[in-house]
């Protein structure tokens, strides 16, 4: 798939349980499900959290197969800053895979592997939130 889509349908029951379990993160000011193109979970940093002029989020599609597109998205000063956890068949790299800051190209995907868990995806997130934010602060 070139898209970055799954053959599968997407799980929206995953989908309500994760964002159950994001809204129990301080980091977290909204998540919601939306429907608008591709069912998907939005998820809205708590900008509290961010140097000043930060706003972040992150887009989750989750599908039946266990596979995933999780998007964040950063804008600071007037820049866009992007990261994206991947795992879905394509052309570019193996099916769990990652693409880098700061624009999350496809060229600059690398191979990874994620747990095969929905809840503890969503642990390696949000360690990956604390730590950009760290950075961002330092």
């Amino acid at each position: 798939m070139e898209d970055g889509t799954s053959p599968a349908p997407i799980d929206r029951a995953v989908l309500q349980q994760m964002r159950s379990r994001f809204l129990g993160s301080r980091q977290i000011d909204a998540a919601r499900i939306l429907e608008d193109e591709k069912l998907h979970l939005r998820v809205e940093l708590s900008s509290d959290y961010y140097p000043s002029h930060a706003s972040a989020r992150f887009e989750i599609r989750w599908y039946r197969n266990d596979g995933f597109n999780i998007y964040y998205q950063e804008q600071r000063d007037g820049e866009t800053w992007q990261y994206r956890w991947d795992r879905h068949p394509n052309v570019h790299n193996s099916r769990d895979h990652f693409h880098l800051p700061p624009v999350a190209s496809r060229t600059e995907a690398q191979d990874a592997e994620w747990p095969n868990d929905h809840r503890e995806v969503c642990r390696l997130v949000l360690d990956y939130l604390e730590e950009r934010i760290e950075t961002l602060w330092e």
